[in-house]
């Protein structure tokens, strides 16, 4: 690594889920740098990446000589490795236990709820699918949101980077419904000076590859 590059590296491609990260990152306030990969040139499953990431899709991370994959595993541990942004609670305070809960709530039952949604899927049977339901996740998240700023109340955290993010996405492709819960708590997610950023960056990174 050069002296006085980054050490955190993002690797990137926008819109995927990689935007999670990248908003984390903006959200984190440390210097990072990011690898912009094109995924209709197919870099993802190129050796070089594949080396990094195996599944061959983003994101990934590099901080230092640490790896990491998955996009909760990267908020969760970006929280923890730099507290300075205070974006988790620390281990020993109550709130841990609901934070990482609704952290890994994302990936593995919003996402499949969605997916199944996206498809047209028919319900798994409860007793197989971690997720339960359509209709359940949508009802536990539309409680979690419902009269708070943020699924911790007055804290912001990861937690709301990688659910606001999943609600996000989900409502611009009608995977989750419009409700007055979700619209509001995503506003609010939006107007934060990070995520603007965030998107303003990836946006231009998407005309670029589209140019």
């Amino acid at each position: 690594m050069a002296e006085g590059s980054p050490k955190l590296t993002l690797y990137h491609a926008a819109p995927s889920r990689s935007s999670i990260v990248h908003w984390m990152l903006e959200e984190l306030g440390e210097p990072y740098r990011l690898e912009i990969l094109s995924l209709k040139a197919g870099d993802q499953r190129k050796p070089a990446f594949l080396a990094l990431n195996p599944m061959g899709k983003v994101p990934a991370l590099k901080d230092g000589d640490v790896v990491v994959t998955e996009v909760a595993a990267i908020c969760c541990y970006l929280a923890d490795t730099y507290p300075k942004a205070q974006l988790a609670p620390p281990i020993g305070d109550k709130r841990r236990g609901e934070y990482l809960k609704w952290l890994f709530y994302g990936p593995s039952c919003v996402e499949p709820a969605m997916i199944d949604k996206a498809l047209g899927r028919p319900p798994a049977p409860r007793t197989t699918a971690g997720w339960a339901d359509y209709d359940t996740v949508v009802e536990v998240l539309r409680n979690a949101v419902a009269g708070r700023d943020y699924l911790l109340g007055e804290q912001f955290t990861a937690a709301d980077v990688v659910i606001g993010s999943g609600l996000r996405w989900g409502m611009l492709f009608k995977m989750m419904p419009e409700l007055p819960e979700f619209t509001s708590y995503v506003a609010r997610l939006k107007a934060r000076p990070a995520m603007q950023r965030q998107l303003a960056k990836d946006e231009e990174i998407a005309k670029q590859q589209s140019a």
